[in-house]
């Protein structure tokens, strides 16, 4: 039996908000989870679409980021970006 090696096993607290809301075309059912790691940054889970990304505001104005990264079109991308920049 070999021994496991791991880089780090750590247990945090965190701070999960759960949110839904309607958009024009789609509904956003997230997880938004705050830590001490990342560097301040969040990480928002899309529940119902099985992605998720580490967010902040910096990410926020990275062109094509949340597009990329939940699987959306521009105009739902926009939506999600406007809520978030509220949020994180």
């Amino acid at each position: 039996m070999t021994e496991r090696f791991f880089l780090y096993d750590d247990l945090v607290n965190t701070k999960t908000r759960f949110v839904s809301f309607m958009g024009e075309n789609q509904r956003f059912d997230l997880a938004i989870i705050q830590s001490d790691r990342y560097y301040g940054k969040n990480i928002v889970l899309d529940i119902q679409g099985s992605r998720y990304a580490i967010i902040g505001p910096d990410d926020l104005d990275e062109e094509g980021y949340l597009e990329y990264a939940f699987n959306l079109s521009d105009e739902d991308a926009e939506e999600l970006r406007s809520f978030l920049r509220e949020t994180v």
